[in-house]
């Protein structure tokens, strides 16, 4: 017996009651916390919302949670439902995302991220919305109008509901455009408006010229913004801003301008095309 005890590698005998001790403690204080959190109240609500936008602010969310699941403060904390309370705020079409916990001061954490839009749709009916970066539709609210691109004129496509995603075409295009120039230091600074014409053209509204800047579609838009980049940097400098009428660039390769209703091919169009 005493040969036994004497082989004994005392060393994994005290990491054995270590193990032991430790895990005894992770469940009485388990069983502390949740304790704490049965006899806690909720002392306080703390609102942040993040983004760039200010659709709803902290009056709003608050707002918000007590209409659906009341004053929260002095409620016990686990009568709490915070998932609920997430759910429940993403609910909003200017919610993206929603993070809400209890602290262990009792203190109930809500973080709001707000969607952000890009472009103000106001199509041929007058009907006004929006559309985020993901393409979903978001209602207009008097309450707040964030400084985006306008894009109006004979657009067909109406609202019906929150969040909807965009359907035709003609505004996935549009919504193309608009994230293709945001980075862009010229077109940022020249694009004031899009407009859709009767034929179903996009056409760039410019910040400088009364030309109408037509694109036809986004198919190519690179390549169109390249050539147009070409007239403001080539052509426009010899004629001055009040020459043309309009200028197209919706045919692959050219530049083809209108004056005092003659339509004809710039004749700098081979001299810009060698540059």
């Amino acid at each position: 017996m005493i040969n036994s005890i004497r082989k004994l590698r005392w060393s994994h005998v005290g990491y054995f009651v270590l193990s032991v001790a430790s895990l005894v403690g992770v469940f009485m204080l388990m069983g502390l916390v949740a304790k704490k959190d049965q006899g806690q109240y909720c002392t306080s609500l703390r609102v942040v919302v993040q983004g760039r936008e200010t659709f709803i602010d902290q009056q709003d969310v608050s707002s918000m949670i007590e209409e659906n699941f009341g004053q929260v403060i002095g409620q016990p904390l686990h009568e709490l439902p915070a998932q609920q309370i997430e759910s429940e705020l993403k609910q909003s079409p200017y919610v993206a995302k929603a993070d809400v916990f209890m602290d262990m001061d009792g203190v109930l954490q809500v973080t709001i991220q707000q969607r952000e839009v890009i472009v103000r749709i106001i199509n041929q009916q007058g009907d006004e919305f929006y559309v985020d970066g993901e393409g979903k539709k978001i209602p207009v609210t008097l309450k707040y109008v964030p400084h985006v691109m306008v894009a109006n004129g004979f657009i067909a496509e109406g609202y019906q509901t929150p969040l909807e995603p965009v359907e035709t075409e003609l505004v996935k295009d549009l919504v193309k455009i608009v994230k293709w120039t945001a980075d862009d230091e010229l077109w940022k600074n020249q694009i004031v408006q899009l407009y859709v014409n009767q034929d179903r053209d996009i056409e760039i509204v410019p910040r400088v010229g009364q030309q109408q800047l037509i694109l036809g579609s986004a198919d190519s838009l690179a390549h169109k913004l390249e050539r147009l980049e070409k007239f403001y940097t080539h052509i426009l400098p010899r004629v001055g801003t009040e020459a043309y009428s309009s200028v197209n660039v919706k045919y692959g390769g050219q530049i083809v301008c209108e004056r005092k209703g003659d339509w004809f091919i710039d004749s700098l169009q081979m001299v810009i095309n060698k540059k």
